[in-house]
């Protein structure tokens, strides 16, 4: 197995006649070396079935094809999508392990082989919703690094009672337990993006209840961080009939109505939503 460096990255952009669409997040990781790192750091073995969200040109799919027992990349871009298979084939003899779906990852209800892992690069103006829905709709799923925009990072890894903390940090708590992995330089992809990239692992764990509460909980986090600086029997008034009704909500939940969103973990949010169903 080679991996791919940076010329030869370029090379092939230009064999494809391909420039980085900035609208589709398009930065390629140009140091292989960095590509096994984040390998290493996802926890990828024998065994697993990985899923790459984005893989451009395929250096880390390449790094994902040393370790795991299959990978599924889905790849939006249909150039890059039929050119990967033919660039696993020449650096690899294990060509046959890689599935290649030419689909939006968020148009993707399922997928085949029952991925085990996440390892993604993604792209940066959809990388929570997509983070988000992969969560849901692949429960297989029980680890994994993605590497996305410094804020983002901070903020999909966030605990309760910090700026960063907000809807991105509770829905993902839902299903996993989120934190920070690293940090990458700019320079190790071509063209160097204008913001800075960390890692952010996650490990799946239970959810808190069904898809009927997850609904209820989701709606109320949108509600509570509309405008995070109001109390949550404001922020929640309208779903439940004013400032006063909200009040005698929260406190029938055991939640201080005085609080902010940015106060309660995902327990918090399932007591007030479950309140709700239960009245």
């Amino acid at each position: 197995m080679t991996l791919l460096g940076a010329a030869e990255i370029r090379a092939l952009a230009e064999k494809l006649d391909l420039k980085p669409a900035k609208a589709l997040g398009q930065n390629f990781v140009i140091d292989a070396n960095v590509c096994r790192k984040i390998v290493r750091t996802a926890g990828v073995t024998a065994g697993d079935v990985a899923l790459e969200i984005g893989p451009g040109l395929g250096s880390l799919t390449l790094a994902l094809m040393e370790e795991a027992t299959s990978v599924i990349a889905v790849e939006i871009d249909s150039r890059l999508a039929n050119q990967l298979p033919i660039t696993a084939a020449l650096h690899s003899d294990r060509s046959e392990i890689l599935t290649v779906i030419n689909q939006d990852a968020l148009q993707v209800k399922s997928l085949p082989g029952e991925p085990t892992v996440l390892v993604a690069n993604l792209p940066y103006n959809v990388s929570v919703p997509v983070f988000l829905h992969l969560l849901e709709i692949l429960p297989t799923l029980r680890s994994g690094v993605v590497m996305v925009q410094a804020e983002v990072a901070d903020r999909l890894a966030a605990k309760p009672n910090t700026k960063e903390y907000g809807i991105p940090s509770v829905k993902a708590a839902w299903w996993a337990d989120v934190s920070g992995a690293g940090s990458v330089s700019r320079s190790i992809f071509w063209p160097a993006p204008n913001v800075d990239s960390k890692l952010v692992g996650f490990k799946r764990r239970a959810t808190p209840g069904n898809e009927t509460l997850r609904k209820e909980v989701f709606t109320i986090i949108d509600l509570a961080f509309a405008q995070r600086r109001k109390m949550l029997r404001a922020a929640l008034s309208s779903r439940y009939g004013g400032s006063a009704a909200a009040e005698a909500h929260l406190i029938a939940a055991g939640i201080d109505p005085t609080l902010r969103g940015e106060s309660l973990d995902i327990h918090g949010f399932c007591k007030i939503a479950q309140q709700g169903l239960e009245s």
